[in-house]
């Protein structure tokens, strides 16, 4: 396979990776979410702590369980980096759902991933996800952004 070739076909991989990530975690299926994640995956997610290593399914479960049905959304802006053994993925991603009290949700943010291959198959080796914030002295999350 030439240098072409291969690269289209590790791009392939990584997309059908995520989206079936992506489908699992709209169906808050935390145990298939997490078979996509590395052992010792590191998360700077949008909730506390700041920092987040290794897989905590059970923790990933408990916040799917404050969601109504599944969660949905979309990406935009998508762009994937792929450089042998490892990959870089950021874009834009919307969240749309119901949380148990009601709460509607919808909610764009900003996310990185980094992707390594191992043993053949890509994996999330480290995610960052971010909303923007005033920069007027109050902290205020940006919640309302739309690309």
């Amino acid at each position: 396979m030439n240098d072409e070739a291969n690269a289209r076909h590790e791009e392939e991989a990584i997309i059908a990776m995520l989206m079936m990530r992506a489908k699992a975690l709209g169906e808050k299926n935390a145990a298939e979410a997490l078979s996509y994640e590395a052992e010792d995956s590191v998360e700077f997610s949008l909730a506390p702590p700041l920092v987040s290593t290794g897989k905590d399914e059970a923790g990933l479960q408990a916040w799917f369980d404050t969601w109504e049905g599944p969660i949905g959304g979309e990406v935009r802006d998508a762009k994937l980096t792929v450089g042998g053994d490892v990959a870089f993925w950021s874009g834009l991603l919307r969240m749309i759902g119901t949380k148990t009290d009601g709460t509607e949700v919808d909610l764009w943010f900003r996310q990185t991933l980094g992707l390594v291959k191992k043993d053949g198959h890509w994996i999330v080796a480290h995610q960052h996800a971010s909303v923007p914030f005033a920069m007027d002295g109050s902290g205020r999350a940006l919640l309302d952004l739309k690309p």
